[in-house]
């Protein structure tokens, strides 16, 4: 029986379940009050710095590394020594905060488990509340799950992988929770609700709590992240450093501000990300106005392009110098039950975590335990017995300019590849509206980064009236045209049931508000969670 006293000063607007009334206890209720009235005022300044930066990129500037911080980048300088049982994470899988999902990767054959309150999981407020006491239960280590159509029960094995809980981004409100009238950052929610609920569980394992943190894109934003953790752990008696977290480069104005970001950090970061999706996502955005950067199909925009290839091999050097881990990107493949299917999916992963793993990164991402064994052959040849490649300075390498950074990439527009983004989009959009956020899509495992790049480039492409490699033009009423005929496709390869079932209509609506918009949508996840 929940003894659940609502706090004076926070307030649900909507019942609260009373399974979820365990959440709120009063000392997670006063957190989550305390960090929103203390931190929310300067995290709406720093939302506003983000337009202003914003602004002068449409009017023609360009990101580049700040004056203002060259000792801090010439410095030298460490993060705190990173904690044993961070050290080696040479494979992560990623994946919502869903029971059965948690548990299975738990089980897998991988050192981290990355649960995500972020892209991977659609911010309902039964998704993210069941999701806290997923996470709370998985580090308690009672977790399991009867599947209520098969009835299999699912339970953890012996030597779990690492949790790390990745909290929503700075942009990002919680609408049922409001402090003061409105609301609490979903960040703080996220946050708060997690450390309160775990940190004496895994204190006692001989752990931390371990975040990673999305879509930073200054310093500034890194030094309110270090704020809160002192903060909270000033409050609860914890020795600095409790808190550990790696923080994802998925922006581009952030690849500018590595050194800043780790040295705003230091008693807490152990390492940076290079989430490449958003990474590209946020190219296109920030870009957005540069009629000579605008991206080729999203097909070709792999790590080979010499860009992104710049952001790799920078980031690795950045942690390594000052001590810290330098994880790799996601592979999004799901493997196939056609073996000559299956192996080329295979080769590709294994090509890419090469590349990865030969520049130096320490780690990578995966979206399906299938692939493990394909990466972890690749991990033996790369670093063997070492827990990671700390050792790999780049020391020699040419410096890498913000000229490299911000290299226009060739390639073609096509039809096939424009009919592929909105197919992706429009697939990827309905499920988050009814609650899914982490989707299989044509092979892949899709989460908000890919429908972001998809309906950016479609939006680019019109803005600049760029043209197809047909010579077509591309605007608003071929785009619709476009969308009316892959929707069809659409609805012929779900069905009928799921296209009533799972809001396709407001997902083709939302799709064709945010595209032909004269204005850019900073993120579909805005607009779209006022269907939530």
């Amino acid at each position: 029986m929940s003894n659940f006293t609502p706090h004076q000063d926070l307030t649900f607007t909507v019942p609260l379940a009373p399974e979820f009334q365990e959440l709120f206890t009063n000392a997670a209720q006063q957190l989550i009050v305390e960090l929103t009235r203390k931190y929310r005022p300067q995290l709406k300044e720093l939302l506003q710095q983000r337009e202003i930066a914003q602004n002068h990129y449409d009017s023609g500037e360009l990101p580049d590394f700040a004056s203002e911080t060259l000792s801090i980048r010439e410095g030298d300088w460490q993060v705190a020594p990173i904690p044993a049982d961070l050290q080696k994470r040479h494979l992560e899988i990623t994946g919502p905060v869903e029971r059965k999902m948690i548990i299975n990767a738990l089980n897998a054959d991988v050192d981290v488990f990355m649960a995500d309150f972020e892209d991977a999981q659609s911010p309902t407020w039964e998704g993210l509340m069941q999701g806290q006491i997923n996470l709370r239960d998985a580090n308690l280590g009672t977790i399991t799950h009867t599947d209520a159509n098969s009835g299999k029960h699912y339970a953890l094995q012996e030597n779990p992988a690492l949790l790390i809980a990745r909290v929503r981004g700075l942009h990002l409100p919680e609408k049922h929770l409001l402090v003061d009238g409105e609301p609490v950052p979903g960040a703080l929610v996220d946050f708060a609700l997690y450390f309160i609920h775990n940190y004496q569980t895994r204190i006692a394992n001989g752990s931390g709590v371990y975040l990673y943190v999305p879509k930073l894109q200054h310093h500034q934003e890194a030094k309110w992240w270090s704020d809160v953790f002192c903060y909270t752990e000033n409050k609860f008696q914890v020795p600095r450093g409790t808190i550990r977290c790696t923080v994802l480069i998925e922006t581009l104005p952030a690849v500018f501000q590595m050194h800043e970001i780790l040295h705003s950090l230091k008693e807490h970061i152990v390492g940076l990300n290079c989430g490449r999706w958003d990474y590209i996502f946020s190219y296109i955005k920030t870009l957005r106005a540069h009629a000579n950067r605008v991206l080729p199909d999203r097909q070709v925009v792999t790590m080979n392009q010499p860009f992104l290839s710049a952001y790799s091999r920078l980031l690795i050097k950045t942690c390594h110098q000052h001590g810290a881990l330098a994880m790799g990107g996601m592979a999004a493949f799901i493997p196939s039950k056609d073996a000559s299917e299956n192996a080329a999916i295979l080769a590709k992963v294994k090509a890419d975590k090469e590349l990865e793993f030969s520049n130096g990164h320490d780690g990578t991402w995966i979206a399906h335990p299938g692939l493990a064994p394909t990466v972890r052959d690749v991990v033996a040849k790369h670093i063997g017995d070492y827990p990671n490649q700390l050792h790999v300075t780049r020391a020699e390498d040419a410096p890498i300019t913000a000229a490299d950074l911000l290299e226009p990439s060739g390639g073609e527009r096509t039809e096939a590849g424009m009919r592929t983004n909105i197919r992706v989009a429009l697939q990827y959009i309905a499920a988050w509206l009814s609650g899914k956020g982490c989707v299989p899509i044509y092979g892949l495992m899709e989460d908000a980064a890919t429908a972001e790049i998809s309906r950016t480039s479609i939006w680019q492409w019109i803005k600049h009236g760029k043209t197809l490699s047909d010579g077509r033009t591309i605007n608003k009423a071929l785009f619709r045209e476009m969308l009316a005929e892959e929707a069809a496709v659409v609805q012929e390869e779900v069905g009928e049931q799921r296209w009533q079932n799972e809001n396709f209509a407001t997902a083709i609506t939302l799709f064709d508000d945010i595209t032909t918009a004269d204005e850019l949508t900073e993120f579909l996840t805005l607009p779209g969670y006022q269907y939530l």
